[in-house]
């Protein structure tokens, strides 16, 4: 019985240490998760030395929480430098206890992955994408979101489609 116990806590222990670590992905990939996604996706661009980054990341987090019921997924794109992955990125999420998906962008050159995410994309952060593939929804904001403003972007991009004249 306690073998059987212990064996469940480290699974559960494994679980939950995979749960918020970093994964490595081309802007390739990360268009294929965007696209192919029938969930509506908050996809945040941040760093670890980026001030405002750290300061809208616990409205982010927040905001995602709240709205799961609604299947709201929050995915979360480290533009941090090759050193500090995935240790320093790891530590991030740990600390403000992130429960989205954790990438860390292999990409170096801006002025190819930028505008792939979008064209208007300077390359400045904090930058968020909202999706909503199933109502055709997509919205980038290239600047630091206040919490109300993330819960409005939310709102709109889970209200249904408006129909095409």
């Amino acid at each position: 019985m306690k073998y059987s116990t212990f064996i469940t806590v480290c699974l559960l222990m494994v679980c939950l240490v995979q749960a918020q670590s970093v994964r490595k992905v081309k802007i390739t990939e990360l268009e294929t998760v965007i696209k192919q996604s029938q969930r509506p996706l908050v996809i945040n661009f941040w760093a670890t030395y980026c001030k405002p980054c750290l300061e809208e990341m616990p409205g982010l987090v927040k905001a995602a929480e709240q709205y799961s019921k609604d299947s709201v997924q929050l995915i979360l794109v480290s533009l941090d430098l090759e050193e500090d992955y995935p240790d320093k990125v790891n530590s991030f999420a740990k600390r403000f206890k992130v429960k989205g998906m954790l990438y860390w962008l292999d990409e170096y050159d801006a002025d190819y992955f930028c505008p792939r995410v979008d064209s208007s994309w300077s390359g400045a952060i904090p930058a968020s994408l909202f999706v909503n593939n199933k109502t055709g929804y997509r919205s980038f904001q290239e600047r630091a979101l206040t919490d109300s403003q993330v819960q409005l972007q939310i709102a709109t991009m889970l209200a249904p489609a408006r129909s095409q004249q």
